[in-house]
């Protein structure tokens, strides 16, 4: 779990924006011992400097400048989603509340006075940094939960409406023989089994552009097809799984413990949704999520097995088939199941 959060652990980079060399020159002797330190004498350099290196964490922005003043580079900073998160602190020699009044309406998040307290100045530097590391672990906690798109909504919109999907892949991956592996383990080992093994799923995950819907015990289910228009979503999610025995037996090659899994993957139309309001949760359901539920569970071990629906959707040029049959899932009928390994 040491790096399901965002960690603070590189030299946080800060941009210094000011029209007068000798205040770019104190700002950046007191800070340069703890911080990569940026400067820019103008507005139109910041920008360009943001531009480059959209990354930076923290700007400290003169208001007062030739040409473009600090309130209106503020505003083009906030107009920019790749650097609209990050905070603005004004340098100032204003005292009058309309000043901040307007460098808050700009997007501003703090004033600092000129002349410079050394002390003043870094203690607001560091409340925001550390305001900025938390805002990080909300966003990456979200990511953990929710698809983008559904983030995107809800900071939107303040809801998620119900989306009907007519064209998704829906994974569910089981450890076969848990129980059995589990009572041999102590609880804490058998979490950090666990977490390493669905850690390494959300970073295959990623790579092959499928979202991880939620894990139950030690079952994962995953989809692809969702949250952009996604035409190869059978491509990704077969894919993913079988990067998913892969991955177990490489860990079996160095590890006391074998762990085995059993894939199933079906495809089809999938309704999406946020279930719950204080403790809200971003599901998939429909007929089809229950089908490849149950593919899954007649599948076989270390082994990816799909639907003739999902089959209909795959390159034989790419992948390979094997036939399992006519098999029967329970409240579904019989379905031909096949087994698919790459070429």
């Amino acid at each position: 779990m040491d790096n399901f959060f965002y960690q603070s652990d590189h030299l946080d980079t800060i941009l210094v924006v000011d029209d007068s060399v000798e205040n770019l020159q104190v700002l950046s002797a007191l800070l340069r011992d703890k911080y990569k330190v940026k400067v820019a004498k103008n507005g139109a350099k910041a920008l360009e400097i943001l531009e480059a290196d959209p990354s930076i964490d923290l700007i400290l922005l003169d208001i007062m400048m030739p040409d473009v003043d600090g309130y209106e580079v503020c505003k083009q900073i906030k107009a920019n989603s790749s650097t609209a998160k990050i905070p603005v602190i004004f340098l100032t020699a204003l005292n009058e509340s309309s000043d901040e009044t307007k460098g808050f309406k700009a997007g501003g998040a703090d004033f600092i006075t000129k002349p410079f307290n050394a002390d003043v100045v870094m203690a607001r530097i560091r409340t925001h940094l550390d305001l900025q590391v938390e805002r990080r672990r909300a966003d990456d906690l979200l990511r953990v939960l929710l698809p983008d798109n559904v983030i995107e909504a809800l900071i939107e919109k303040g809801n998620y409406a119900p989306e009907t999907h007519s064209n998704a892949s829906v994974l569910f991956c089981d450890l076969v023989g848990f129980t059995t592996i589990s009572s041999r383990l102590t609880p804490h080992e058998l979490i950090h089994e666990l977490t390493e093994i669905f850690t390494a799923y959300d970073d295959l995950a990623v790579i092959h552009n499928v979202a991880r819907i939620k894990t139950i015990g030690d079952a994962y289910m995953a989809v692809a097809g969702i949250g952009s228009n996604n035409n190869a979503h059978a491509t990704d999610l077969v894919k993913f799984g079988l990067a998913l025995v892969s991955y177990l037996q490489e860990k079996n090659s160095n590890s006391s413990i074998e762990w085995k899994c059993r894939i199933g993957i079906h495809s089809g139309e999938i309704i999406s949704g946020v279930v719950g309001k204080s403790r809200f949760q971003f599901d998939v359901m429909g007929d089809n999520v229950n089908i490849a539920a149950r593919v899954e569970s007649n599948g076989r071990p270390m082994c990816v097995a799909i639907t003739e629906e999902t089959k209909s959707l795959l390159s034989a040029e790419q992948f390979q088939f094997e036939a399992l049959g006519s098999v029967y899932l329970k409240g579904k009928g019989e379905r031909d199941l096949y087994v698919v390994n790459l070429r």
